[in-house]
């Protein structure tokens, strides 16, 4: 008989409780990649980064529609500036993933179709992310049939491990295959 009277107060407790709880919100549709990267911008300017600049990936990769590189003025900076950027994304409803921010010198946040590189300003000159996505990598049609694309001034460098001045050893031109040309 006590069993039973303890059993109808806990059922009546129980009962009150789940009513009493606050329904959790329905979520919000996923954003689109330019609410995703408005966002960003907004949180990385409330948190005062450094020389931000948004990248358009969405006619270079299929990796995501936009990158975002900005530098930190120190580790903590860095820090607090990819926590609240998490922060903001998890309220609009997107998930993240975030790398680097044990040392904070380089951390990257994948947010979908937005990613976001927060460095220290010596680690962002050194690897020089925005030089590299942002080369116009749609080349002429007309030279790569001709076999006379240069494929050493967009990546700096030389073709097919050449010299870096295109020379070759018997003194021709480097072409888009690495072999000489008579000059």
């Amino acid at each position: 008989m006590v069993r039973d009277k303890v059993r109808a107060k806990q059922s009546k407790t129980t009962k009150k409780s789940r009513s009493a709880r606050p329904r959790p919100a329905k979520k919000a549709a996923p954003a689109t990649s330019a609410d995703l990267l408005a966002t960003i911008l907004a949180s990385l300017e409330d948190d005062k980064a450094v020389e931000p600049i948004t990248i358009e990936l969405a006619r270079k990769s299929s990796i995501a529609d936009y990158m975002v590189v900005a530098s930190g003025t120190s580790q903590r900076h860095i820090a607090a500036m990819a926590q609240h950027a998490c922060d903001r994304l998890k309220k609009v409803g997107q998930g993240t993933h975030s790398e680097g921010l044990a040392r904070c010198d380089w951390v990257l946040i994948d947010a979908g179709d937005v990613i976001v590189h927060l460095f220290r300003p010596e680690v962002r000159d050194f690897y020089n992310l925005e030089k590299m996505w942002s080369a116009d990598f749609q080349a002429d049609a007309g030279q790569a049939d001709a076999g006379q694309a240069d494929v050493g001034q967009a990546s700096g460098g030389q073709a097919n491990g050449g010299p870096a001045n295109g020379d070759q050893p018997d003194g021709g031109q480097a072409d888009a295959a690495g072999g000489g040309l008579a000059t």
